[in-house]
């Protein structure tokens, strides 16, 4: 999954990651790493409106039948 995100995407979770393993309370981003994360971000987001407007398909109606066994 990794391997699909932005750049900016996984700079960002490589900075959290390695504030984790620090266990450092702040992480500073640039003014160009914060935008560069903003325009990556709203883009994804525009990505799922989109998708959430495209119709779904039925789904299908399945049958499942359980008699609970021989439980004594």
């Amino acid at each position: 999954m990794e391997d699909k995100l932005s750049i900016h995407v996984r700079a960002f979770n490589e900075k959290v990651r390695i504030m984790n393993q620090t266990q450092k309370k702040e992480l500073l981003l640039s003014a160009q790493d914060a935008r560069n994360l903003h325009a990556d971000i709203f883009a994804l987001l525009s990505q799922l409106a989109e998708l959430q407007k495209q119709p779904r398909p039925e789904s299908e109606n399945r049958q499942i039948l359980m008699d609970g066994g021989g439980f004594r």
